[in-house]
């Protein structure tokens, strides 16, 4: 079943909940009632069991016999899951989430640039460049939806290969906080050119297989990164 406006129902009622829930909205052992949740939406209870399910699976809520469904402490939250990143980087906590994803990747990527000079195949190499030649192709004219494309996948070249499956299962993490950044406005207009350079470098070096010059250039990325949330998303807390 779908909205007037092609929205499918069991997406609208989990997205509703989840930022609901990730802003803070129903604090930790706040009860849900499948009941009014299905009046409050019109939906169906089996809609509404869907969403809890997703919701479960994610550790955002718990049900408990002849108590309900309970919010869980944040602490027990999937962290990782996208959805969740999406939205909390879609809620009021957005500066504090968006520096501690970055932390995540200047922890994560340098190492996999690393690996993925040593490991990379042909094809990867290919892909990597023609990614990296993506960006600096919609670097300039405003065009961040096209740039976003490119930069997401360089990204995921880069996590996939570096032959670790551990990394490579963070392609979709990195994917929402690229997609956040822009679609919360916290991007320039144009993308740094230092920083769209810094990218050009990476694929050569993976190419090349300078391990070393991938992972510190790399690194280099990551902290420009950080610069940037510092004047475009400044933390309240600091």
């Amino acid at each position: 079943m779908t909205t007037a406006g092609g929205q499918d129902l069991h997406t609208l009622v989990l997205d509703t909940l989840g930022l609901a829930i990730t802003a803070g909205e129903y604090p930790h052992g706040s009860v849900l009632r499948t009941d009014e949740i299905a009046q409050r939406f019109d939906v169906s209870r089996s809609v509404v069991r869907e969403v809890i399910r997703v919701m479960e699976s994610m550790r955002l809520v718990e049900s408990r016999r002849r108590v309900g469904v309970t919010v869980r402490a944040i602490e027990e939250w999937n962290v990782y899951d996208p959805r969740v990143i999406r939205w909390r980087l879609a809620g009021a906590d957005r500066p504090r989430q968006l520096r501690s994803l970055t932390v995540l990747r200047s922890a994560v990527e340098p190492v996999a640039a690393g690996l993925a000079a040593r490991n990379a195949t042909p094809e990867q190499c290919a892909e990597l460049t023609e990614c990296a030649l993506g960006m600096v192709a919609t670097s300039r004219g405003h065009q961040l939806e096209e740039y976003l494309r490119h930069d997401i996948a360089f990204h995921r070249v880069v996590l996939n290969a570096s032959g670790n499956e551990m990394f490579a299962r963070l392609g979709d993490v990195v994917a929402e906080i690229l997609t956040g950044r822009t679609h919360h406005q916290v991007m320039f207009d144009d993308p740094d050119p230092a920083a769209v350079t810094l990218h050009v470098q990476v694929a050569e070096a993976v190419r090349e297989g300078d391990a070393a010059r991938a992972e510190a250039i790399t690194r280099e990325i990551a902290v420009g990164a950080l610069a940037e949330l510092d004047v475009l998303a400044p933390d309240p807390a600091h």
